[in-house]
């Protein structure tokens, strides 16, 4: 008897880093309005983990260079470091009210970063990296930039409610996403290149929902906030522009404070360029 030919296999999308975070939910009203205060021992943290994290980096990249892949320790390091920079972030943006853990490995915290570091690499495109890199340095800086533009907004609307409402949450979710799948992608953890900023499809991940953000589902309010965002972080970074533009001969005499800190890639915080792990000087 004939029969059918087997029915081809789906086509497989390109794998992208992961963020798994819970649905909004209450909050601690007290915790909210000591949020950056409660997080300041992280931002030491995390200064000291992204110096580290610029020379596994540099070292890596020379690797990834020679073998086609992320080297076995600069993997494991940065694969441990994005995560933990991420769930600081994500408590920082106030998404949700458990303090992040000082530990790398952390099974039990409802944030969680799916990596899957070293796959084989394109030598040019690891040569070239950080040129690539630079259109979702500026989109994950201006969406930053227009976040923080209204922080003071967001936190007083958690703090009323004791949550945060689904559309805002929806919205600081995909830029947390981004933001991790830029560093992924900047850190040579993943070839992908960071995108999908404003949401998943409905039913694109197998079997179901796996948390709030797999898959990460925008609803009109979610991407109308991301638009919002990216707009004011336009105009933030524009007025800034100008600002620096009638301060730069005050300075020019004092090339100390030109001078930029070593490396801080995260967290973010009003007041602090967005751009990737460097150390430079302008």
């Amino acid at each position: 008897m004939w029969q059918a030919p087997p029915a081809p296999a789906a086509f497989e999308t390109e794998w992208l880093p992961v963020l798994d975070m819970p649905a909004p939910g209450p909050q601690n009203r007290l915790t909210v309005l000591f949020r950056v205060i409660l997080l300041i021992p992280q931002f030491v943290v995390v200064w000291v983990l992204s110096v580290v994290a610029f020379f596994v980096a540099v070292l890596g990249w020379f690797g990834a260079l020679v073998l086609g892949r992320l080297p076995v320790f600069a993997a494991d390091y940065l694969s441990s470091y994005v995560p933990y920079e991420t769930r600081v972030n994500t408590y920082l943006l106030l998404t949700h009210d458990r303090y992040p853990p000082f530990a790398f490995r952390t099974p039990e915290y409802p944030v969680r970063v799916e990596l899957r570091p070293g796959g084989e690499l394109n030598r040019l495109a690891v040569f070239f990296r950080l040129v690539l890199a630079i259109p979702a340095m500026i989109v994950q800086s201006l969406l930053y930039a227009g976040w923080w533009t209204v922080a003071l907004i967001s936190w007083l609307v958690v703090l009323v409610l004791g949550r945060m409402p689904q559309p805002l949450f929806e919205a600081t979710a995909a830029i947390l996403r981004y933001r991790m799948r830029y560093m992924a992608y900047f850190l040579m953890l993943t070839a992908a290149y960071p995108k999908r900023l404003f949401g998943d499809e409905p039913g694109s991940v197998p079997g179901g929902p796996v948390s709030a953000t797999r898959p990460l589902v925008l609803g009109g309010g979610g991407r109308g906030l991301l638009i919002a965002f990216l707009i004011l972080g336009l105009l933030s970074s524009v007025a800034g522009s100008v600002t620096s533009s009638f301060t730069d001969d005050d300075n020019d005499d004092n090339p100390a404070e030109r001078v930029t800190a070593p490396l801080h890639p995260g967290p973010l915080l009003p007041g602090r360029p967005a751009p990737g792990p460097r150390a430079a000087a302008r």
